[in-house]
């Protein structure tokens, strides 16, 4: 006879705990026991038993569960189940991590990571194929609540109008913003560190696009010279030329194109040089250009056009493509794919925690028909679908890997470029991390190659979730411990770095709407004289187009009340000390870097957070 101690944690959330009577069997080696326990969890609490068994179990494989329940199924979340057998056999750990309700019975593999393949028994193989084969009956093709606010203000006339909405909860930067938006230096800022720090590249030639008529030819100098010193970038917005309008209230909303060359100076700061609001057409071979020597709101309305479709690219291509959805891709391919007892499993599903939900949130309420981008954008409508098709054709694998995509952009070096630094940085940590894991379970590139289930899970990334796209760079197998790690180091970045560069910034850049007005309700300007307050504002948003940006700016930018941040899980999926030094090198070295970070920023006019490792958000939420 042998004495077990057993250990149930139940989570902190609320409803975690239930009254239903939970029934628990060992499962060993050598037998399986029923334990007479009488287990009624209460909510964050961790109950201890101790339990005579009667037989030899051996080491204990797996933990089985069932609640019951008479009347009402009252779910139970269960955080893990620790036991301690008799003797010196070492403690079991079985993570759980999830809501245990109705009658069936739930089996809960011991929480040590393993390979297919990895044991002498069966048993692991048959617990990961039946628990793969359920999973791929939840996990298929899949489709915020947002609430609206319209206010009963009038309409506008002049900008400060815009004061009218702009209350509430803001940051320190949002007041900033409202104060020096229209400033050039502002302008070239936020396409370095601002909400969306993706389009910028260095100018290798000058873009055969830009049309420079005959009397230009001092800006064309000009222009060479910025290139010649290395020192000229540009901002194409060519992915929505064509794209077509929405049309909201009955009333046509307009869509541009903008080309943007700008200069870096030795100080570091990006000022606009040239504007190109539309690229050459048949009925516009030689589209107007604008310049900072133009007439004041001749030039602000121009970079307000910039604006408006960097608010459309930020939100459609960078943040719901090149995050959310390659995250859902990462999740449901992990889901289908990777039983709870793989290392990959076990090293990924921390972050993608709330993704699918999320999405699913968006895609009922964010872009479908008569949602938010339908009433207040102007890419809604069905333009926003097509957006994200050219974007999703365009999307490379180098260019969710920030050392590539900063080389491929020419952003490396620059030390006004927060986000570029910011982010190889934190790639680094996330790569030492990711390294260090993958290491413990894969001794060599013939492990790598011989993992069945893996390579499942890469196929079903790149052919499936990604559309084939082996040809825009995304492996179809993995043949090495560093392509693996390589790979890994992506998903973990995307699903919780980038996001958090690219969905942070959204409370701080967009809550003042001239910044980054979600639509515009005139055609761009074709001459520089005509351009009045009136066309300024004629053309921004109206107030329930504005009203409902600033609601679903604030909805999306702040810091949500659950927030995990980076690395800080609390779910235990990994057993064992190697593991658990590696994640605490991980936190140290986190830790590290934000007070590098820290002291940095005290030094800036403008500081620079949003991949501070406490402000990352550990999986895609929101």
């Amino acid at each position: 006879m042998g004495r077990y101690r057993i250990c149930v944690a139940t989570g902190a959330w609320l409803f975690s705990g239930s009254f239903n009577r939970v029934q628990l069997w060992l499962v060993g080696e050598r037998g399986e026991a029923e334990l007479e326990l009488q287990l009624r969890p209460a909510r964050g609490q961790v109950e201890e038993f101790e339990q005579d068994v009667p037989q030899d179990l051996g080491p204990l494989q797996f933990l089985k569960l069932r609640k019951h329940h008479s009347l009402v199924d009252n779910a139970w979340f269960c955080d893990r189940i620790t036991v301690q057998g008799p003797g010196d056999l070492e403690e079991a750990a079985f993570p759980c991590y999830r809501w245990v309700q109705g009658g069936g019975v739930l089996t809960l593999p011991e929480g040590t990571a393993r390979l297919a393949g990895d044991n002498a028994s069966d048993v692991f193989q048959k617990h990961r194929e039946k628990e793969l084969k359920e999973r791929q009956q939840i996990y298929r093709s899949l489709e915020m609540v947002l609430k609206r606010v319209y206010t009963l203000l009038s309409s506008w006339n002049q900008l400060e109008d815009f004061d009218q909405i702009f209350w509430g909860q803001k940051s320190n930067l949002a007041e900033k913003v409202h104060q020096r938006w229209q400033e050039d230096e502002f302008f070239g800022y936020q396409f370095l560190n601002g909400a969306n720090p993706m389009l910028l590249r260095r100018s290798t030639s000058l873009p055969s696009r830009l049309v420079l008529p005959s009397g230009m030819e001092e800006i064309r100098a000009q222009l060479e010279n910025e290139l010649q010193k290395g020192s000229l970038f540009e901002a194409d917005f060519i992915l929505l030329d064509g794209i077509p309008a929405n049309v909201i209230r009955e009333e046509q909303q307009y869509l541009a194109a903008p080309l943007v060359m700008l200069k870096m100076e030795p100080n570091g700061k990006l000022l606009p040089m040239v504007i190109q609001i539309q690229p050459p057409n048949p009925s516009c071979p030689t589209p107007s250009l604008f310049l900072p020597s133009d007439p004041p709101l001749a030039w602000l309305l121009a970079k307000i056009w910039v604006r408006n479709s960097d608010f459309q690219l930020h939100q459609l291509q960078y943040h719901l493509l090149n995050t959310h959805l390659v995250g859902e891709v990462i999740a449901v391919a992990t889901m289908r794919c990777l039983p709870g007892l793989h290392p990959v499993f076990k090293l990924l599903i921390p972050h993608t925690r709330y993704t699918i939900e999320i999405n699913t949130r968006a895609r009922t309420q964010l872009i479908s028909e008569g949602g938010v981008f339908d009433k207040a954008v102007s890419t809604g409508g069905g333009g926003h679908v097509q957006l994200i098709r050219r974007a999703m054709a365009q999307l490379t694998y180098r260019s969710l890997c920030p050392p590539d995509d900063l080389a491929d952009r020419g952003l490396l070096g620059i030390p006004s470029a927060l986000y570029a630094h910011d982010a190889l940085r934190l790639w680094e940590i996330i790569a030492r991390y990711v390294e260090g894991i993958i290491h413990l379970f894969y001794h060599g590139d013939d492990v790598v190659r011989g993992d069945p289930e893996l390579q499942a899970w890469c196929r079903e990334i790149t052919e499936v979730g990604l559309c084939q796209a082996q040809d825009r760079g995304f492996p179809v197998s993995f043949q090495s411990l560093n392509q693996l790690c390589h790979f890994l180091t992506m998903c973990v970045f995307t699903c919780t770095a980038q996001h958090g560069a690219i969905n942070k910034g959204q409370l701080d850049w967009y809550a003042w709407v001239p910044n980054a007005p979600c639509t515009m309700r005139m055609p761009p300007p074709t001459t520089k004289e005509d351009v009045t307050m009136a066309t300024v504002m004629g053309s921004l948003p109206d107030v329930q187009q504005a009203c409902l940006q600033m609601t679903i700016t604030w909805h999306l930018g702040r810091r949500q009340p659950d927030m995990v941040p980076l690395g800080h899980h609390k779910e235990q999926y990994f057993s064992g000390s190697k593991t658990k030094a590696v994640l605490n090198q991980f936190h140290t070295d986190l830790e590290n870097w934000e007070r590098e970070m820290t002291a940095r920023n005290e030094q800036l006019d403008l500081a620079y957070e949003y991949l501070k490792p406490s402000n990352i958000e550990n999986s895609i939420t929101i």
